[in-house]
Formats: C-alpha cells, sequence, structure tokens
C-alpha cells in the first residue's frame, strides 16, 4: 500500500514574524500569538498542544495534552503521574512542547524541564472540573493494559455510587506539572518556503534572540 502526497501544496501568505515587532520577552509573544489564534475562530482548541518526552524504553513518544495556564515561569498541564507519560518526566524531565496553528501558519516549539506543581494548585484545579472528570481521573490507571471498555464502565458506574453523596478529593498520583522554558521558537509560515523562525533561548537571566534558517 502507498499513497504519494509529493503534490500536496499550501501557499503560507497570512503574516509575517520580524524582529522590529517583537518583544524581549518571549512569553508576550506566545500571549499574542494565543489571543489572535482564539479570536481567529479557527481552532477548536488552541489550548492543544503536543508533549514529547524520551520513554523508560529509550524511544520518543509525542502525543496530545491540554495547556491549562501559562505565565512567565512556564506552561502547566494536569495528568497521571503514575502514566506512561509521568513516569518518562520522572526519569527524564527534559520535554518539548508544540502548538500548531494552521489557520494561522504558525507554529510554537518549546524545550524547557518539567517539574510538578505545588499540591495546592493542582487541588485547586481539580475542584474546578467537573464530577465525571473526577472520577474519570480516579478510575483510570492511566497507560495500563485493561480488559475491555466495559470493565473501565464498570468501575466507573461502582465509583459513582461510592461518591453519590461525598465530596470527591483529587488523588496523590494525579496533578499538574510545569514546563519552564529553556527555548522557545516561533514559526511563521511565509510564501516560497522562506519562512520565519525566530527563536529566544535562555541565557541564564536573559532571553537571546536569533532568526533561524527556514
Amino acid at each position: 500500500m502507498q499513497k504519494d502526497l509529493g503534490n500536496y501544496r499550501k501557499t503560507y501568505d497570512k503574516s509575517e514574524l520580524i524582529e522590529s515587532n517583537i518583544g524581549d520577552n518571549p512569553m508576550e509573544l506566545f500571549q499574542k500569538w494565543f489571543y489572535e489564534t482564539e479570536a481567529s475562530e479557527g481552532i477548536d482548541e488552541p489550548n492543544a498542544m503536543t508533549i514529547s518526552t524520551i520513554g523508560l524504553d529509550g524511544f520518543p513518544k509525542s502525543r496530545v495534552v491540554l495547556l491549562k495556564k501559562y505565565t512567565y515561569e512556564g506552561f502547566i498541564f494536569y495528568t497521571n503521574y503514575e502514566s506512561e507519560k509521568g513516569k518518562a518526566i520522572a526519569h527524564n524531565p527534559n520535554v518539548c512542547l508544540s502548538f500548531f496553528w494552521p489557520n494561522m501558519e504558525r507554529q510554537v516549539i518549546i524545550k524547557g524541564k518539567a517539574e510538578k506543581i505545588s499540591k495546592n494548585l493542582s487541588d485547586g484545579y481539580f475542584e474546578s472540573r467537573p464530577d465525571g472528570s473526577k472520577l474519570g481521573a480516579i478510575v483510570s490507571n492511566q497507560s495500563s493494559v485493561i480488559a475491555s471498555r466495559e470493565v473501565l464502565e464498570s468501575k466507573l458506574k461502582a465509583l459513582e455510587a461510592a461518591y453519590a453523596s461525598k465530596e470527591i478529593l483529587r488523588p496523590d498520583f494525579w496533578g499538574g506539572f510545569i514546563v519552564k522554558p529553556v527555548s522557545i521558537e516561533f514559526w511563521q509560515g511565509r510564501p516560497n518556503r522562506l519562512h520565519d523562525r525566530i527563536r529566544y533561548s535562555l541565557e541564564e537571566l536573559d532571553w537571546k534572540i536569533d532568526r533561524l534558517a527556514p
């Protein structure tokens, strides 16, 4: 089986990324791009991002998760700490995040170190979730092999009955990570594949700005 995709073509001409129009801090540019993507209404989940980790088997693995908060310090998402992803981060905290916003012809690629956020911050976010999502986090032994979908749904029904009149508290194995960036690259599609690539690299307390060849 094969399919030749060589004829797929797209012209990139929606915007440009010029040094004179950016600031000294990449988080401010990220916020500007994020707001513009939200306002464009062309993407259902602009906070969807790919996180790549190095697994315990030595292989890289990428999957899509949802960004839940960003600050000058970094990017926060939530997961099961005992999942394949969580174990990979515990073993090697060096990760890569990437956002792809095709309607804006933009990508953002972030290299950084992931670390657990404080328990009270994880508690606060968990409390804000719908009860179904809370129970889903508890019932799923994430990344483990299960016999069937029915087993999972049966466990969920049992938990729903058990917590019918109880407060649902965050389990210790579930919480947030913050990825503190050391490098953030902004990619803007341009005509003739001469794309704009601006990289911010953290050097001690300051950000160095470089333009990369497309």
